[in-house]
């Protein structure tokens, strides 16, 4: 069966860089603790709130 599960993470000035390797380590475990065998897609999108990017949200399509 075929699912997908998003991850949010905010992003701040001149940290963005700890924060994605913070999402990269979720996604990561994520994957390891529920046993993932087979990613379809992974995708990233940015939240742009008053002109401003603040945050990021990854998409993960898998197959259980």
């Amino acid at each position: 069966m075929i699912k997908v599960k998003t991850f949010g993470e905010p992003l701040q000035p001149f940290k963005a860089q700890r924060e994605l390797h913070e999402l990269d380590e979720r996604i990561n475990r994520f994957l390891v603790e529920n046993a993932i065998k087979r990613v379809v897609s992974v995708s990233d999108s940015t939240v742009i709130e008053g002109g401003n990017t603040c945050g990021l949200i990854r998409t993960l399509v898998y197959e259980e």
